[in-house]
């Protein structure tokens, strides 16, 4: 079976598409959450990298758990409830805490189907742009099941609860501009625009400081769970690194000479 992941680099952009068409690009199987690890624990490492868009191949984004495998698990037997626990937390779940603890701002090309945990995993970026053909689904409760990889803590946060509780309780699909609307996504864009605009998005992002991008999504994150002193003292840390680096000296000094734009260092 060929990788779950192809990955490349756009300059300080990495760029990762989910690449199995055969089965919507479902994120539920082994390799396909390594790879995702895989990746999250490489882009952490490089400090080249500043930006991450994240896509799929086909007409998926992706199709959240694979049915068809679990429904041949079923069908033997999913074994005891306790270790149906540990394969979700030992499996997607650890996927899930990765990827939302990435430091490097993270932008989903959602390109078509993004079900159940295909839009949680698009709900873990930091920004959302969709293609007119994109469609999203909290789907679980059409198969018996709840979100069991995040969704109830992500989307109430992306959309409101009362919104959240809806497409939760229904499984009701919704189109790209409607997750506009929603608040699900910044930007519609017609299919062929969808990679250029994610990707000038990423640029733009991928030009400035690498340590105020880390910092700053860091703290975007932390200002989700955490009281508003608690934040204000982690601001003034990290202001305080951001103050004593040659990346701010340089933006202060183009700033003083009159220049708009200061060249990022190399």
């Amino acid at each position: 079976m060929k990788p779950f992941l192809r990955e490349r680099r756009e300059g300080r952009v990495a760029v990762l598409t989910m690449d199995r068409p055969e089965t919507q690009n479902a994120v539920s199987d082994p390799d396909a959450i390594e790879a995702l690890l895989a990746a999250c624990t490489r882009i952490a490492a490089d400090r080249e990298v500043r930006a991450v868009v994240l896509t799929g191949s086909g007409g998926a984004f992706c199709s959240g758990g694979n049915v068809k495998a679990l429904r041949d698990q079923v069908g033997s037997g999913l074994g005891l409830p306790v270790l149906s626990r540990d394969a979700y937390r030992d499996g997607i779940q650890r996927m899930v805490l990765a990827w939302y603890a990435l430091e490097v701002p993270t932008i989903a090309a959602v390109n078509g189907h993004a079900i159940g945990a295909g839009m949680d995993l698009a709900c873990l970026c930091d920004i959302r742009i969709a293609s007119e053909q994109a469609r999203f689904a909290c789907s679980f409760v059409r198969l018996g099941l709840i979100p069991g990889d995040g969704g109830a803590w992500l989307l109430p946060r992306l959309v409101g609860r009362s919104r959240a509780a809806e497409l939760a309780f229904t499984g009701r699909a919704i189109d790209a501009q409607q997750a506009r609307a929603d608040g699900l996504v910044s930007q519609v864009v017609a299919p062929e625009q969808l990679m250029p605009a994610a990707l000038a998005l990423a640029q733009e992002i991928a030009a400035q400081p690498g340590h105020a991008l880390r910092l700053g999504k860091r703290l975007l994150r932390e200002g989700e769970h955490v009281r508003l002193d608690t934040l204000l003292e982690l601001s003034a840390a990290f202001q305080a690194l951001a103050h004593h680096t040659p990346e701010h000296e340089e933006r202060l000094a183009a700033f003083g000479s009159g220049r708009t734009k200061a060249v990022p260092r190399p």
